[in-house]
């Protein structure tokens, strides 16, 4: 008897209810069927069905042995499924979606590189700050900024983030000297806008004592390439996330300030993030494009 053939004749039966149509969803007659099941209860030395002539029941041995089977059949279909995706060439298209900033930065040259390292998989790529729906817009990757709500979703967190206080040597050199946050109210402060009204950075120094500063500038904005590209420019101060400023700050282009502070703690997560749907298979390709994304992101933080 072929034991693991059997087992997966009676889950089928179980699940559709008569050996007929198990039988045609395996292929196979249903005298076959019937003889399979037969073999099973034999080997187990106990019955599994009660057959009548107008439908079959499990017994209690039989809803026993049907639980752990039907998961050993999930196993192994998961089993085969891995190997198949391992062994077969990654191709077709994916459907990606990033938020603006870390788009530029960081999706836009990790693609480019991706492509050339797996050339049978085409990448559409969509860049902007809008909520998208991966389901109806049928995107397979979405690179968000802050935590996953949607629980039907998979998030796996590309890096963790801090906001930083920077500015450009060239801005710094031309104004006073900053040296507590109570400074900034006279500099001009580039922010970026989630409501209409007064802005309001947070700071809490080494020892837990906190400070709450309102700032303003000659800059609000809710996109953030044109905060950075002003900030660098020496137009005035930003608080950034430290993966969009990363580079600058290692160049020098921008310097960091209140390094010993944590600053606007209070206020989202500002984590990046490569969220998925849900599946039983995880696609191959979407797999090796999430951790080809991660190793992007896996660098050291900006001191």
């Amino acid at each position: 008897m072929d034991s693991l053939k059997a087992v997966q004749v009676f889950v089928r039966v179980v699940q559709h209810g008569s050996l007929s149509a198990a039988a045609r969803k395996l292929g196979i007659s249903p005298a076959s069927a019937s003889r399979q099941v037969s073999a099973l209860e034999d080997h187990l030395g106990a019955r599994l069905l009660n057959r009548t002539s107008r439908k079959l029941t499990l017994t209690e041995a039989g809803e026993k042995y049907f639980h752990h089977a039907e998961q050993i059949l999930h196993h192994v279909d998961e089993a085969q499924h891995s190997i198949s995706q391992l062994q077969a060439s990654p191709r077709g298209t994916l459907r990606v979606h990033s938020r603006v900033l870390v788009g530029q930065l960081f999706i836009v040259p990790a693609i480019t590189d991706f492509l050339l390292q797996y050339p049978e998989i085409r990448i559409d790529l969509m860049l902007s700050n809008q909520i998208v729906d991966l389901v109806q817009q049928n995107i397979d990757v979405d690179i968000r900024i802050g935590k996953l709500s949607d629980s039907s979703l998979i998030a796996r967190r590309m890096a963790i983030s801090e906001r930083v206080v920077c500015a450009s040597p060239a801005y710094l050199g031309r104004h006073a000297p900053i040296t507590q946050p109570q400074d900034l109210t006279a500099h001009n402060c580039l922010t970026y806008r989630l409501t209409m009204g007064s802005v309001q950075w947070h700071f809490m120094d080494g020892e837990g004592r906190t400070t709450d500063v309102a700032v303003s500038g000659s800059l609000q904005t809710d996109f953030g390439p044109a905060l950075r590209e002003a900030t660098l420019r020496g137009l005035g101060l930003s608080l950034m996330p430290d993966w969009s400023v990363r580079d600058d700050l290692r160049s020098g282009a921008l310097v960091r300030l209140f390094a010993q502070h944590k600053v606007s703690f209070l206020e989202f997560d500002n984590g990046v993030y490569a969220v998925y749907q849900r599946s039983r298979h995880m696609s191959t390709k979407v797999k090796l494009l999430v951790d080809h994304l991660g190793k992007v992101f896996d660098q050291p933080r900006p001191d």
